[in-house]
């Protein structure tokens, strides 16, 4: 393999394909330009598709290739790990009706094996299995053959795998083939594959066919035109050239982590912690610094959508710095070392710092008032202690400092061994566990049913799960029944079923009939009666035997009537609005949304 940086990256792919006839075009915005169903650009295709469309020319031609910045949040708790971040860049190239498969597959192959040097004997792909009247991708099959990849380095795979589209509920999709390369570590098992989150197998480069037209009765016909679609991830291919086993060992993180490094003064006993703690304030301050830099601007910390997400990522790494012992102030140092780095290959990083600064100085501030609170009653707590001689902090006072000022347990760890005191770790994860258990108490007391407590703010976002159900039976039909919730102060996740992903415009009627809703200021009425009564009524029951002899029965005006143990606002204004943040799959025929609310 050739170790290649990110900038020599990124060069290689762009001459690769200039050399191929692609003309080499800017990335776009960070921030979606009129696309209502995304809070960020998610994927090099976003700002391409009026064109992949075929509803105009692009200007620059009909092979094109780019580097384009990319923002998922969908995983932001799994950040930490080796390889997820929030923030990526992502190489494409596109044929816009112009070459197809066989020159998308062997020129990956090429830049693949010839360019990057990756050993052919280490390549796995990926094809379409067909499915619903689709034939299987036997051309996809048959081309990466004729490179001389084996049989069983190609697997074919079904349509949550590999397909892509349309973007609505009809126009152009297709099937895709995805690269992945061996990493060398053992099978987890006898069905381990290419595909499989093992760690053994890992995904390099996708590329897309368009050649599909899905029409108004759902039927998928051949489409006049046919688009190639790829991206490949800079951060995770440099990774793989280097031999390093994350990401963040790479030289792309290389001044943020070192820098964080200069700035910690405590190093907490376990590694692990420590190390995830370095990750995440590495990958959220780093995106926060390109999203505040963007030249479209319009994203501050705040309540809402894209700015609720912004908001996010600096309070996450500002507590994690805390458990580092970084002094305030850290965030603009952390900025100026993430533009230095990226200055050249993005300007809009160096023009816009100062305002990026001034964004990051304030929200930070305003975040360790919050924490500050926090100590102040843990002070008190360790004076309470050493006058009565004891040693260790109850399991309910240290979630409730998790609960009310955002201290994770390892930041209360190590003020404690500060103050020479313990603490009850096991009663502390018992009172968590409390709290995330399905209550089916029916008083005014502890509700619990998928949450995280009974704050102000999971309340509302309680409520906003009862909204969203009845929007789904609205636009899905009533089959799109609950199957699982659970809400923490930061977000709201429902699970429901339905077979297949939703589209784009589906989710956006269900984002617009919940804000509809939210709008209108309607009365949230609870009522006590029996299982029999409310059903007569229409209300819905959907836990069978987990109810009581009473029950509680939430009614929200002509939306919704549910038989339900959890806190409800009174009214929906309450809310302030409702921002679908992911659809995904749960399992099968299980899909999930993860959702936030304003005015938090």
């Amino acid at each position: 393999m050739n170790k290649l940086t990110a900038d020599e990256l990124r060069e290689a792919y762009l001459s690769f394909f200039e050399s191929k006839g692609h003309t080499r075009i800017p990335g776009a915005s960070v921030i979606p330009e009129n696309d209502p169903t995304v809070l960020f650009t998610t994927a090099g295709m976003h700002p391409l598709v009026p064109y992949l469309m075929g509803q105009m020319p692009h200007p620059a031609g009909t092979r094109l290739t780019d580097v384009q910045k990319c923002i998922r949040t969908g995983d932001i708790d799994a950040v930490g790990d080796s390889a997820h971040l929030t923030f990526f860049e992502m190489l494409g190239n596109w044929s816009l009706n112009d070459y197809f498969k066989p020159e998308a597959i062997a020129w990956s192959f090429e830049f693949l094996t010839a360019k990057l040097g990756f050993d052919p004997k280490d390549l796995y792909v990926t094809v379409f299995a067909g499915e619903d009247g689709i034939p299987r991708d036997d051309e996809a099959i048959e081309l990466w053959k004729q490179q001389g990849l084996p049989d069983d380095h190609i697997f074919p795979l079904p349509r949550e795998d590999n397909w892509w589209g349309p973007a609505g509920t009809t126009g152009p999709c297709g099937p895709d083939t995805e690269m992945f390369i061996d990493t060398g570590k053992p099978k987890c098992g006898d069905g381990c594959r290419p595909g499989c989150h093992c760690g053994k197998y890992i995904e390099i480069w996708n590329n897309v066919f368009m050649q599909y037209n899905k029409n108004a009765e759902g039927k998928f016909e051949p489409l006049g035109r046919h688009n190639v679609d790829t991206g490949m991830g800079v951060e995770r291919t440099v990774c793989m050239l280097s031999g390093l086993p994350t990401v963040f060992d790479t030289e792309i993180f290389a001044p943020i982590m070192a820098k964080i490094d200069e700035l910690s003064t405590t190093k907490p006993d376990d590694p692990e912690q420590t190390l995830r703690a370095r990750r995440i304030i590495a990958d959220h301050m780093r995106t926060a610094t390109f999203i505040l830099c963007d030249p479209k601007g319009g994203v501050k910390p705040g309540n809402i959508g894209a700015n609720y997400v912004l908001r996010r990522l600096i309070r996450r790494a500002v507590r994690y710095s805390r458990f580092l012992g970084i002094a305030p102030g850290f965030t603009v140092k952390l900025a100026e070392t993430i533009c230095e780095k990226y200055r050249h290959v993005y300007p809009e990083l160096a023009e816009n710092l100062a305002s990026c600064k001034n964004d990051l100085e304030a929200e930070e501030n305003r975040f360790n008032q919050t924490l500050d609170k926090g100590a102040a009653m843990f002070a008190k707590v360790a004076e309470q202690l050493k006058l009565h001689n004891q040693t260790q902090i109850s399991g309910k006072t240290a979630f409730k400092l998790y609960d009310t000022f955002g201290y994770p347990l390892e930041m209360t760890l190590e003020l404690a061994k500060e103050q020479g005191l313990e603490v009850d770790v096991a009663g502390f994860e018992e009172a968590n566990l409390k709290h995330q258990e399905l209550s089916r108490t029916t008083s005014a007391g502890s509700f619990k049913a998928g949450l995280q407590d009974n704050s102000e703010v999971v309340t509302r976002m309680h409520t906003a799960t009862h909204l969203l159900h009845a929007a789904l039976h609205r636009v899905l039909g009533p089959t799109a029944n609950q199957k699982g919730s659970n809400i923490t102060a930061e977000r709201l996740r429902f699970d429901f079923t339905w077979p297949e992903k939703m589209t784009d415009e589906q989710i956006a009627a269900v984002e617009n009939l919940v804000n509809g809703w939210i709008a209108q200021g309607i009365d949230v009425t609870r009522k006590m009666t029996t299982v029999e009564a409310a059903k007569a009524e229409g209300a819905m029951a959907l836990f069978g035997s987990k109810y009581g002899d009473q029950v509680s029965l939430y009614t929200i005006g002509d939306v919704s009537k549910e038989i339900c143990s959890g806190p409800h606002v009174q009214n929906t204004k309450e809310l302030g609005s409702f921002k679908i943040l992911k659809e995904q799959s749960s399992s099968a025929g299980v899909r999930r949304i993860k959702a936030v609310i304003g005015n938090m």
